[in-house]
C-alpha cells in the first residue's frame, strides 16, 4: 500500500488542522492504521492509533484530548484532527500502515508497522 499524507501547514497557536492520509489499493480495511510525528531535535513518537474498522483508538498519553483519530475505509482514508494547536506540536506527521488479520489491533510502536507515508509539515507559529 502506499500512503500520501496531507494537511499540513503553517497554523496559528490554538487553531485547529486535519491531516489526511489517502491509501492507495483496494484493502485498506485490512490495515491498522497509525500517526507518528517527528518534532526537530526528538525521535519520532507516536501520536495515535485505530482499529481496521475504525472502533477503536489508542492514544499517547500526552496526545490525549487535543488529538482525535478517525478512518473512512469507504475514501481508503485516515484523519488526524488536532485542536488547540501549540507551538510544541510544530513536527512533520507520518501516518503508517500494518496489514493485520486481527481486526481489532491496535498498535503504538514503530516497528510494528509496515508502510509509511511521506510525511506531512505542520507548523505552529503566531
Amino acid at each position: 500500500v502506499q500512503l500520501q499524507a496531507s494537511g499540513g501547514g503553517l497554523v496559528q497557536p490554538g487553531g485547529s488542522l486535519r491531516l489526511s492520509c489517502a491509501a492507495s489499493g483496494r484493502t485498506f480495511s485490512a490495515y491498522a492504521m497509525g500517526w507518528f510525528r517527528l518534532t526537530p531535535g526528538k525521535e519520532r513518537e507516536f501520536v495515535a492509533a485505530i482499529n481496521r474498522n475504525g472502533g477503536t483508538t489508542y492514544y499517547a498519553d500526552s496526545m490525549k484530548g487535543r488529538f482525535t483519530i478517525s478512518r473512512d475505509n469507504a475514501k481508503n482514508t485516515v484523519y488526524l484532527q488536532i485542536n488547540s494547536l501549540k507551538p510544541e506540536d510544530t513536527a512533520v506527521y507520518y501516518c503508517a500502515a500494518r496489514p493485520t488479520s486481527d481486526g481489532g489491533g491496535i498498535y503504538a510502536a514503530q516497528q510494528d508497522y509496515r508502510y509509511w507515508g511521506q510525511g506531512t509539515l505542520v507548523t505552529v507559529s503566531s
